[in-house]
C-alpha cells in the first residue's frame, strides 16, 4: 500500500512569501516583469512552483539542483529558465555559517501576456520556442557573464526600457544552442496542424497508458500507419525512438513515485509498466545517471536544511 509523506509535493509559492525582506521588489514598482534576488540559507530556498516562467541565476555557491525530476550540479553561472509550475530547488552545500548575502538573482514573468503580444507583434514570436522548452526547465551553457549584464540592466531599470532589455535578454537565450532539457521529453513542432493533433493524440495515449503493456505495431494501426512509417513519424515528433520514448516517460514517472511516495522499489517498477526489475534498474541507470535507490535518496535533499 502506498504511503504519502505530507511534505514529499512541492509548495505552491504564495503571496505572502513575495515580500521585499525576503529578495522580491516591492509590488507596486515592478509590472509584467518581477526581479528578486538572495542569499542563503533563505525561506525562498524550498521545494516549490509558480504559475510564473522563472530565469534562474546562480552567482555564488556550489550544491545540487532539483528541477522536475532532474538532479544535477550548480555551480557559479548556472543558468536555468524553468516553466510554469515546473517544481524546483537549488540546495547549497559549501555555506559558512555566516551565509551568503548574495547567491541568487531571478526573474519571474507570466506567459500569457507574451502570447498575446506575439499575435499582432511577429517578432515576438520568435521566443516562443524557448517558451516551450521551458517546461522542460533548460540549462544554458556560456552565457553567465551575458545574463548577469542583463540581469543587473533589468534591476536598475524601469517601464518600457526594462521590458527592452528582458526581449533582448530572451533573444540571446533564444538563439543560445548551447543547452540542455532537464526535466521530461519534448515534442517538436510540425508545419500543419493535422499532424500535430495526429502526434499530440499519440502522446496523450501513451502518457495515459504508459503502465500497461502496448506495442509500436498496435499504436502504428491505430493512426493507420505502417510501422515503418510510424517510427519515422514519431522520431520526428519527438526527437527519441518509439521504445527510448516510452522508456523516458516510464522513468519519469518512477521518478515521480520515488519522490513522492514510500513504495518500495520493486513495485514502483511495475507499477510503471516495466516487467523486469533488472531491465527497469538498467533503464533508470542509463537515464538518469544513478539507481532508483541512489535517486530516492538524493531527492529527499530537494527540501533542504533550513
Amino acid at each position: 500500500m502506498t504511503t504519502r509523506i505530507r511534505n514529499r509535493t512541492p509548495e505552491l509559492e504564495s503571496h505572502r512569501l513575495r515580500v521585499p525582506s525576503h529578495g522580491f521588489e516591492p509590488k507596486e514598482t515592478y509590472g509584467f516583469l518581477r526581479y528578486l534576488q538572495h542569499g542563503f540559507p533563505n525561506p525562498l530556498v524550498r521545494w516549490h512552483y509558480h504559475e510564473e516562467y522563472e530565469l534562474h541565476l546562480i552567482v555564488e555557491t556550489r550544491g545540487k539542483v532539483f528541477v522536475g525530476d532532474y538532479i544535477g550540479q550548480f555551480e557559479p553561472g548556472h543558468l536555468v529558465l524553468t516553466g510554469p509550475r515546473l517544481p524546483h530547488n537549488w540546495i547549497s552545500a559549501d555555506v559558512s555559517s555566516e551565509g551568503i548575502e548574495l547567491r541568487d538573482m531571478a526573474l519571474q514573468f507570466s506567459h500569457e501576456p507574451l502570447e498575446l503580444i506575439s499575435k499582432t507583434i511577429p517578432e515576438v514570436r520568435e521566443i516562443m520556442p524557448l517558451l516551450e522548452r521551458a517546461r522542460n526547465g533548460i540549462e544554458f551553457f556560456g552565457m553567465s557573464d551575458l545574463a548577469q549584464q542583463y540581469f543587473i540592466q533589468i534591476r536598475e531599470s524601469n517601464g518600457l526600457q526594462r521590458f527592452i532589455h528582458f526581449l533582448e535578454f530572451m533573444q540571446e537565450l533564444s538563439y543560445c544552442q548551447d543547452y540542455q532539457l532537464l526535466s521530461t521529453s519534448q515534442l517538436q513542432s510540425f508545419d500543419d496542424d493535422a499532424s500535430l493533433a495526429q502526434v499530440s493524440a499519440i502522446v496523450n495515449y501513451i502518457t495515459e497508458h504508459c503502465e500497461t503493456q502496448f506495442s509500436m505495431a498496435e499504436l502504428a494501426q491505430r493512426v493507420g500507419m505502417s510501422e515503418s512509417k510510424f517510427s519515422r513519424f514519431f522520431k520526428r515528433a519527438t526527437g527519441n525512438s518509439f521504445t527510448d520514448f516510452v522508456n523516458r516517460l516510464r522513468i519519469n514517472k518512477a521518478c515521480q513515485l520515488l519522490m513522492e511516495t514510500d513504495r518500495y522499489i520493486t513495485n514502483v517498477c511495475y507499477d510503471v509498466g516495466f516487467n523486469n526489475v533488472a531491465n527497469f534498474n538498467r533503464r533508470f541507470l542509463a537515464l538518469k545517471g544513478m539507481t532508483p535507490k541512489e535517486f530516492r535518496r538524493q531527492a529527499e535533499d530537494r527540501f533542504g536544511r533550513l
